[in-house]
């Protein structure tokens, strides 16, 4: 890794490596497999008992049908096709195809037009994107949302609609390159509105060359993976999809995710099918340990094949790493690869990536060749700017947003905070320390690490509380406002009792602490797409219950659902 030290105190980090050969577009890899391993399975999706398998051929030849047929109902370049369904075959081709003609594809959170209350959302989105046509599997929801003034316009597609335009025939003529916006992907929302960054071809292309630049196992042996993770988000739908196309794998498409309903259709599926790189994040693997502690049987076809597990989203737990470290020693004798990365939906999403064995929980890594990582001192930790051919170049009807995202020198502004993993040797790369926006201060002028605090606030209240805000801005002492977990009484005086245990100074201490009786708000914007939390809604929509758990005097506890 190269460094320049500025004399403004900016570090500006680069690989070495020189990026290798860069497809132009998506549907290149596509046809490269067609041809190169026509029979391999690319997709596939449950069905019954087992799994419906579409090779890479089929793939091709009906990705290439349906995009006949989209072009001949006037889609294209500028005319987006939005989906308002999950993961699925159905979901997989039809984009291919938008990608064939060069219309843009729009994966959104299903949960906006599953959920009548969150309809907002969708309105927003499509008031935005202007979609030419949605597609949604389930054919009443989809009768739903097109009532919605925001999508009068477009044209409803099912899975249906894509067998009969599939059985049309003809050539595709479209003029797609690489700077053609294949996906506008839209942010979580956590921070504002969500807003539409346009992916093109080259971006999602290049950064596929970094990953398996760095990573060249994926190039050796074609990627195998039982994944959940999102369409709608770049993790999923951009990252692992994408992965697995490009060295000519197999994704096998699993209907569950770590929540408590559905997280054992996750770990039957994994018992099903084996693959050789596991994505997830903390919580799902936790859940895949727990599983596995359970059953060796389980832990010994998990691990006897896999090359590397990637977890995203959060630092994982420790004693997860140290556990799913422990079965993997016992099954092979040795560790696959365990390492994660950082990047956004802005940065396709790979910006950095820990391609070396670590023994820790949060370390991100080193820039991917072609990325060039600024780093702006920001008290002991550093602001993350970043900027190569993997970066966005704007939001989608947006000027003045994206004329903020970019510094003069055409960094993007990521306002994530990095931290030296060893300041003695940079090659030990780079770990997050938080959001500089969800970082605040206590009226004693003392900042609170918010991001870092919350994650050790989660491990003393496990089993408590499923998540947790802090308060405290403008006041003396830390405050929290807990969710509790489905079902758990007394949670409030069980976190009182635990968060007294906290040592260190005002920032590091909570004082003061209410369980939410009324659960955060999807419709209401209080989770993002993703899932998360959204601090910043959570704290305005609650500010009388913030005020309340200040009302009191100092280093009293509010304790009781409020």
């Amino acid at each position: 890794m190269i460094r320049e030290d500025r004399n403004d105190g900016a570090i500006v980090l680069r690989a070495r490596p020189d990026l290798g050969p860069v497809a132009e577009r998506v549907t290149d890899w596509l046809e490269h497999w067609a041809e190169a391993t026509p029979e391999a399975v690319f997709l596939a999706e449950r069905s019954g008992e087992g799994w419906r398998e579409v090779s890479y051929a089929e793939a091709r030849d009906t990705a290439r049908a349906i995009a006949v047929g989209l072009a001949d109902m006037g889609l294209g370049p500028g005319r987006p096709v939005m989906v308002i369904s999950g993961n699925s075959v159905a979901h997989g081709l039809l984009a291919l195809a938008c990608f064939y003609v060069g219309a843009p594809v729009v994966p959104v959170a299903e949960q906006y037009a599953a959920i009548p209350a969150a309809r907002a959302q969708l309105d927003h989105i499509a008031s935005l994107i202007q979609p030419a046509a949605v597609f949604a599997e389930d054919g009443a929801v989809l009768a739903d949302v097109m009532s919605r003034a925001a999508l009068r316009a477009a044209t409803p597609l099912t899975g249906q609609s894509l067998h009969e335009l599939a059985r049309v025939g003809g050539t595709i003529e479209a003029d797609v390159g690489p700077d053609t916006v294949a996906k506008i992907l839209m942010t979580s929302g956590s921070t504002s509105a969500p807003k539409g960054v346009m992916t093109t071809h080259r971006m999602m292309c290049v950064n596929q060359a970094q990953i398996s630049a760095c990573l060249p196992f994926v190039r050796e042996r074609p990627p195998v993976l039982v994944d959940w993770l999102p369409w709608n988000h770049v993790f999923g739908g951009s990252h692992n999809f994408n992965l697995v196309l490009a060295n000519g794998g197999a994704l096998y498409i699993d209907g569950g995710k770590p929540a408590p309903a559905l997280v054992g259709k996750t770990i039957e599926n994994n018992r099903l099918k084996q693959g050789t790189i596991s994505f997830n994040v903390p919580v799902g693997f936790a859940a895949l340990r727990d599983a596995m502690l359970a059953d060796k049987g389980f832990a010994q076809a998990f691990f006897q094949d896999l090359d590397m597990l990637f977890y995203a989203g959060a630092s994982l737990p420790q004693d997860v790493w140290a556990d799913l470290e422990k079965m993997a020693l016992e099954v092979r004798g040795e560790m696959p690869l365990f390492t994660s990365s950082w990047g956004l939906t802005e940065t396709a999403p790979a910006a950095l990536l820990q391609h070396a064995p670590t023994d820790r929980s949060g370390v991100v890594g080193v820039p991917l060749p072609g990325v060039h990582v600024k780093l702006i001192p920001v008290e002991d930790r550093y602001e993350v700017r970043v900027k190569g051919p993997s970066i966005f170049k704007g939001y989608l009807g947006d000027a003045d947003k994206t004329a903020e995202a970019f510094d003069a020198e055409g960094y993007f502004r990521t306002g994530d905070a990095m931290a030296f993993v060893d300041p003695a040797d940079m090659n030990l790369g780079l770990k997050f320390d938080g959001r500089i926006g969800e970082d605040f201060k206590l009226m004693t002028g003392t900042w609170v690490r918010a991001a870092a605090l919350r994650l050790e606030v989660l491990n003393v209240l496990k089993g408590v509380a499923q998540d947790v805000v802090l308060v405290g801005e403008g006041h003396s002492e830390l405050g929290a406002l807990i969710v509790p977990l489905p079902g758990r009484e007394g949670a409030a005086e069980v976190a009182a009792q635990r968060l007294g245990t906290l040592q260190g100074g005002s920032a590091a201490r909570v004082a003061r602490v209410v369980v939410m009786a009324e659960p955060p708000s999807l419709a209401d914007g209080e989770i993002t797409a993703k899932g998360n939390l959204n601090f910043a809604r959570i704290k305005s929509r609650r500010a009388d219950l913030v005020e309340r758990l200040y009302a009191g005097g100092e280093g009293v506890y509010l304790v009781g659902e409020t």
